[in-house]
């Protein structure tokens, strides 16, 4: 698929994922809420999946917003700006969720539907890995 990453630099972005997923998890044990509510929330930007029932390109821009580093980021640095340990946390918690997503190959979403992401196709199928 033109645009999609492939070889070694799917690879090193897996990787990278793989990172980010680690140190959001190292950084949760310091400045988190507790690991129940870690659990509960981990998933939670996956809610963003119910914009492919509208059609494809609801869901991929439903998805990468809800997938992309600036939102939680940007929650994370006002939480820590006003001393507030819940948007911290989320933030946290969110960043998380998008670095395990990208180590296992999940990118962001093209509009032409789910499978096919940044990372490269998802997925069994003819297209697929």
């Amino acid at each position: 698929m033109a645009g999609a990453v492939s070889g070694g630099v799917r690879s090193i972005l897996r990787i990278e994922g793989l990172c980010v997923l680690l140190a959001s998890l190292f950084a949760y044990s310091k400045f988190g809420a507790g690991w129940g509510v870690f659990a509960l929330f981990f998933l939670a930007p996956d809610l963003s999946l119910f914009g492919y029932l509208a059609r494809p390109g609801i869901g991929a821009l439903l998805y990468n917003v809800a997938h992309s580093y600036a939102w939680p980021i940007l929650i994370l640095g006002v939480g820590i700006f006003i001393h507030e340990p819940l948007a911290t946390a989320a933030g946290i918690i969110w960043v998380a969720h998008i670095g395990f997503d990208r180590a296992l190959g999940y990118g962001l979403k093209y509009s032409s539907g789910f499978r096919f992401t940044h990372l490269g196709v998802i997925g069994r199928g003819p297209d697929g890995a």
